[in-house]
């Protein structure tokens, strides 16, 4: 048994899915983590988010990419609100940033009254497991810390995600070769509630989408 101390970002998944996924902000190595079997600690593991931000220890059988990690200590350090929106049409930016035969991720600002206060990036799909985007994001495999970490233009860190796909996670084709994530500074408190209103996204609720990754 093998123990790894660090700070990790929270991926759910999604509720068909017994486990949560940590990603290790400093190794980049995503961890499998086991979501029940906690005792008194369970309702901790329990309140957890995709896009919190935790110190945690690790324990599990490094030689073993079958067997999921469980969490020896656990302290929330912070976090990124994020929301979901599938199945819908792509902003105007996107479209206009998007490049046929784009291999890596672009991205421009989000201005209000003249002021950047986001940045809205468009992942190629390309890269990604069977070109899936949401899916990609709720398991932890869409590069996603640095952005979260400093946003260049508008300034600090992230404060929400807002992750669009233009169809829905179970998709046998994509309209589009690419998602796109809109990144919101500590000040787009208005945008950012535009945005949810015109993706019919409620930020007080989950809104990671149902399906069953696997049957995909």
């Amino acid at each position: 048994m093998e123990q790894r101390t660090g700070r990790f970002r929270v991926f759910r998944v999604v509720e068909s899915v017994p486990h949560i996924n940590f990603f290790d902000t400093d190794a980049t190595r995503l961890y499998t983590v086991y979501q029940s079997g906690y005792g008194e600690r369970q309702a901790r593991i329990d309140s957890l988010q995709t896009g919190d931000l935790v110190e945690a220890t690790l324990a599990g059988d490094a030689d073993d990419p079958e067997e999921a990690w469980s969490i020896q200590s656990l302290e929330r350090v912070g976090g990124v609100g994020m929301s979901f929106a599938v199945d819908v049409e792509m902003p105007a930016l996107a479209e206009e940033l998007w490049s046929a035969g784009q291999t890596h991720p672009s991205s421009s600002v989000v201005e209000e009254d003249g002021d950047p206060v986001a940045e809205l990036h468009v992942q190629p799909r390309e890269p990604l497991p069977g070109g899936s985007f949401v899916p990609s994001v709720l398991t932890g495999l869409v590069p996603l810390e640095g952005p979260l970490s400093v946003l260049p233009v508008v300034g600090g860190s992230a404060s929400h995600a807002l992750f669009l796909d233009p169809d829905p996670p179970d998709a046998d084709r994509y309209s589009r070769p690419f998602g796109v994530v809109v990144l919101f500074g500590e000040d787009a408190d208005a945008v950012l509630t535009e945005w949810h209103d015109r993706y019919d996204v409620d930020p007080a609720g989950d809104s990671r989408p149902t399906y069953d990754p696997y049957g995909i």
